[in-house]
């Protein structure tokens, strides 16, 4: 008992100093106007040092711009309304999320998490609330919302203790963000931070929203297993049988409006993948490229046009069968809600986009990039030991700041050019730094969620506290961190594509000189 109590003690020591630490950071938006100061400074500093590279795709020498000059003080002015509007995650992300919104809006996304959950046998329970909640991902908080208490009255009303059930949601929401079966809006809001990043090197380069749409695919059925069987091997035995004051709730089971609505939102999903499959299998079909492919089509480019009218339109029809969506104002109701909740994302963007702007104009990315590539080249590092290292570091960060578009926001201008002109894709090193972004989720304290998951263990074990949280959930970040790292390797062995279009590796153009 001494000891476990002296492993608690020093536990909690470690976890108050991270809390400490991350407490006295700036709001993130603070951050990036901070970054951006000191972008401008950097550039001042680089000019009159005389910091310059030897840019291996051109042969160019690429100088550093003092952007503290007339000139660029000049450009700093007029082009920040034009560095907000044209930086490429915002757009997307608000289309996305306000598709998404009217389905959520609906009682559509709720309506159909429950019915998975309580449709399932009881041996496949476990399963099914970790995969429910990668699911929920789809709808940007609604797992955290809805799926985790749900998962402890479920786990009760079965005769299990509550909160394993919240640990195996909670596991599957926040540690398999990086996973899915379909889109959601954090994969445009990566993909155009990933294209920001790019054009340091390749101004013409696209990142597609479906960038990473094959190893996530495969990522749900790997973290649901694994989230399964953490979950009965080590979280289950640890807290016994249920011995708390909470009895078991009961959980209404859908409607029959509900049930029609599901129905008819099927039927409406259905009619669209018609309308899609007719329109790119014919080597003629109207939604073929230019080119007549389908990688060039609109439904793989415009992916995120298609997400809006499918989620749209599904919520739509179960909103007026259900009588949720009783007019045109409700339907606007939905989108409006869905855009409140990103308001703080907005103003976010606006600081992330002057920092990126000036760290292009200054030339400090492509320096940084070039002069990190050459270091990393003379280390002799592999794709595999680097990628690796790559993934730690992502999650350490994660342990000090919760926000993944931020992080991202900060790396990618650096790594996402780095790794081109080392041969490496930018949807390679967008997809390494989801695995490392994911994997620490569940026990940063960092997670905007977390002090709402301490409140929910509150309700079922008044003691619990941070310490609670992070033992509880440790399992889930070393297995799902060993999972991911061996499937990864696995990709990169056999050298399978991401995603539609998005290789591992990224060529330097013909008669280019690279590293």
């Amino acid at each position: 008992m001494t000891e476990t109590k002296k492993k608690k003690s020093l536990i909690d020591k470690f976890l108050n100093i991270v809390e400490r630490g991350g407490n006295a950071l700036p709001h993130p938006a603070s951050l990036f106007g901070i970054f951006a100061l000191l972008a401008l400074a950097f550039s001042a500093i680089g000019h009159w040092l005389g910091w310059e590279v030897i840019h291996p795709a051109t042969g160019e020498a690429i100088r550093t711009v003092n952007l503290l000059s007339k000139e660029g003080l000049n450009r700093i002015i007029v082009d920040m309304v034009h560095n907000y509007t044209s930086f490429a995650p915002l757009g997307i992300v608000m289309v996305a999320i306000m598709g998404i919104g009217i389905a959520e809006g609906s009682g559509l996304i709720g309506a159909l998490i429950r019915k998975l959950v309580l449709a399932s046998p009881r041996r496949i329970l476990t399963f099914v609330v970790v995969l429910a909640g990668i699911l929920s991902n789809t709808a940007s908080d609604i797992g955290y919302v809805l799926l985790i208490p749900l998962a402890a009255v479920i786990f009760i009303a079965v005769g299990r203790h509550p909160i394993v059930g919240m640990a195996a949601a909670f596991a599957g929401v926040s540690g398999g963000f990086s996973a899915n079966l379909i889109l959601g809006t954090i994969d445009p809001l990566v993909a155009g931070l990933s294209e920001e990043g790019a054009h340091i090197i390749d101004a013409t380069y696209h990142v597609n929203p479906t960038a990473n749409y094959y190893f996530m695919v495969v990522s749900t059925f790997l973290i649901a297993f694994l989230g399964t069987w953490v979950t009965e091997k080590f979280i289950a035995p640890r807290f016994g049988k249920y011995t708390g004051d909470e009895v078991g709730e009961t959980i209404e089971p859908l409607t029959p409006l509900e049930r029609k609505g599901i129905r008819w939102s099927f039927y409406t999903m259905l009619i669209w993948v018609a309308i899609i499959l007719i329109g790119i299998i014919p080597a003629s079909g109207y939604l073929r490229g230019a080119d007549g492919g389908i990688l060039s089509s609109p439904v793989i480019k415009g992916v995120i046009g298609v997400l809006f009218l499918v989620a749209g339109t599904m919520g739509i029809v179960y909103g007026a069968v259900t009588g949720k969506y009783k007019n045109d104002g409700d339907v606007v109701k939905g989108m409006t809600v869905s855009l409140k909740s990103i308001a703080n994302y907005m103003v976010l963007v606006f600081f992330a986009a002057q920092f990126v702007a000036y760290f292009k104009w200054s030339n400090l990315g492509v320096i940084f990039a070039i002069s990190g590539a050459e270091m990393l080249i003379k280390a002799n590092l592999g794709v595999i030991p680097l990628m690796l290292m790559f993934i730690l570091l992502a999650a350490v960060i994660n342990m000090f700041m919760g926000s993944a578009s931020a992080k991202w926001a900060i790396m990618a201008p650096i790594f996402v050019p780095m790794f081109m002109l080392l041969g490496y894709s930018p949807e390679l090193s967008q997809v390494v730094y989801r695995i490392g972004d994911s994997v620490t989720n569940v026990i940063s304290p960092m997670m905007s969620f977390f002090a709402l998951i301490i409140a929910y263990f509150q309700k079922y074990d008044e003691k619990a506290g941070i310490g609670t949280i992070i033992s509880t959930m440790l399992p889930y970040s070393i297995f799902f961190f060993i999972g991911w790292a061996i499937l990864l390797i696995a990709w990169i062995l056999l050298g399978l594509p991401l995603g539609p279009g998005a290789e591992l590796f990224y060529e330097l153009p013909a008669g280019v000189q690279g590293f």
